[in-house]
């Protein structure tokens, strides 16, 4: 049996179309889904949408239409925007979904079930905007006044007889979890805040409201819907066939890594895998929280007027140079200002002038000086062992860097290769070497061929077209773009005809 990888996004909150912050954690999760396809893993990568809740219902009557004909209309542009990205999921569920409901009402019944569900009265402030409560222990003299400690946004004042589940009785247990699994929350820093703040205490929490109706009824109480974390955070069950389809569900849960952003940290690391272990379920392998990004400091959100949608950015630069620019420009974990100035600087330096000139040059090489086809290496120079070594090197780096969710870091050893190879043309001089007209030449040009096709099998996780495009020009056949066994030295066939085509970036002014 091939091993499983089962990834996910949160599911986005449809007040509003998709931006850069969402489509950031999106192409993350793509990134690392296409990459352990490479690695011949069974592959799930789920994302999709959260529908319910009050600030839905808000968003929809603002604009004259029922919730679900609103949510609908923003549904349809995440299918748009990700089939811009080139996201390639393998699901895409959607909180109003018939199943979905199922799988909610069921969680929920096996947790009331085991005693931890119960009735009070929630009496406190409310932020609708988070959809959170707000506790007393992390109220500040503003928040006592209404202000969320997340978001800074007006709260409201809220008195409801609900329902509420004990996560106060899970404390020890999920410290005890923690210590045994000092990488369930990544980065390290995210890890220690959640533990720090488990150890003051969990307050039981409540999972229903009472005053609005657009969610999803509790199955022993229909005048009561469930609160809206609750229902979404079930969709990491429901995406995979929970509970009706046991096959796929076995195979793929417990996921592999849930991927959010750090203000949504709480719900996962803390209140999920408590939900999950009151109903005997296994908790998620790993929580990673990235960072932000943020324009002049300020973090990039709706509510601040900042928004950067990727269709904006997608027309000047292509797809592939916003995927590259996300994730080589910040470490994966910490926050990053985002700058047009910045990306061009990526674009034009790293992709046009580095790999985009590397490969017009190999092949124009191999056009030039041997017909469009790849010339059979005569063993004359010493390079080709060299070249091995240091791919060989850059397999196990690489590895190491994307199983740690460390992109940046992944994509500098790659460009480390491609700077390499282009002092390698510098110092080699083809040019002169085929008016000396001895085998040297073509075991310059061959490394090269090679060297290209290896460096588009690592980029095509993050750069899918370019990688494409690149295994086109070189006339390849998918067996050479696996790993690991496309990544060993050697493979390109001597005498495959090449079509440089058109430059691959053009730079942008």
């Amino acid at each position: 049996m091939r091993p499983k990888y089962y990834i996910t996004t949160p599911i986005y909150y449809v007040n509003a179309q998709p931006h850069i912050g969402t489509a950031y954690t999106t192409i993350a999760a793509d990134v690392m889904a296409r990459y352990k396809r490479l690695c011949g893993y069974e592959t799930f990568y789920l994302t999709g949408t959260d529908e319910h809740g009050q600030k839905i219902l808000r968003a929809a009557n603002a604009e004259g239409m029922n919730p679900k004909e609103y949510a609908d209309r923003i549904v349809s542009q995440y299918y748009k925007t990700w089939a811009d990205l080139n996201i390639k999921y393998d699901y895409f569920i959607r909180t109003t979904d018939p199943k979905h409901q199922k799988a909610v009402q069921t969680l929920f019944s096996k947790i009331a079930n085991n005693g931890d569900i119960y009735k009070g009265k929630y009496s406190g402030w409310y932020c609708t905007p988070c959809e959170r409560y707000v506790s007393v222990k992390e109220s500040s003299p503003e928040g006592l006044r209404g202000g969320c400690p997340v978001c800074q946004r007006p709260t409201e004042f809220l008195e409801e007889e609900n329902y509420f589940f004990r996560l106060s009785k899970y404390r020890d247990k999920m410290l005890d979890y923690l210590k045994k699994n000092g990488d369930f929350v990544e980065p390290v820093s995210r890890y220690n805040e959640v533990f720090s703040k488990i150890e003051m205490g969990l307050d039981d929490i409540s999972i229903s409201r009472a005053s609005f109706d657009w969610g999803i009824p509790l199955p022993s109480d229909q005048k009561q819907i469930i609160w809206v974390w609750f229902d979404a955070l079930t969709n990491y069950l429901s995406g995979v066939g929970y509970p009706e389809d046991e096959g796929i569900f076995k195979k793929f849960w417990p996921a592999d890594v849930h991927l959010i952003a750090k203000d949504i940290l709480w719900f996962h690391a803390v209140i999920w895998p408590c939900m999950l272990f009151s109903a005997g379920l296994e908790p998620p392998l790993k929580i990673f929280a990235h960072g932000w990004w943020t324009m002049n400091a300020d973090k990039i959100s709706k509510s601040k007027g900042n928004v950067i949608y990727p269709a904006d950015v997608i027309d000047r630069f292509g797809v592939d140079s916003i995927r590259y620019f996300l994730l080589r420009e910040i470490p994966f974990g910490q926050d990053g200002d985002f700058s047009l100035p910045a990306l061009l600087r990526r674009h034009n330096n790293e992709l046009a002038n580095e790999l985009g000139n590397l490969i017009m040059r190999c092949l124009t090489m191999i056009e030039k000086y041997n017909g469009s086809k790849v010339p059979k290496s005569e063993g004359i120079d010493s390079s080709k062992e060299l070249w091995n070594e240091l791919f060989t090197s850059l397999e196990q780096k690489f590895s190491a860097y994307m199983e740690c969710l460390q992109f940046s870091l992944a994509l500098e050893k790659v460009w480390e290769a491609i700077k390499m190879a282009n002092k390698y043309i510098d110092d080699t001089k083809p040019w002169v070497l085929a008016k000396e007209k001895t085998g040297r030449l073509s075991d310059v040009l061959y490394n090269l061929a090679e060297i290209i096709r290896l460096v588009s099998v690592y980029l095509m996780p993050f750069m899918p077209n370019t990688a494409e495009i690149i295994r086109q020009q070189l006339g390849i056949d998918d067996e050479m773009i696996s790993i690991p066994s496309g990544l060993s030295f050697g493979q390109i066939r001597p005498g495959t005809k090449v079509n440089k085509g058109s430059a691959l970036f053009p730079k942008v002014e």
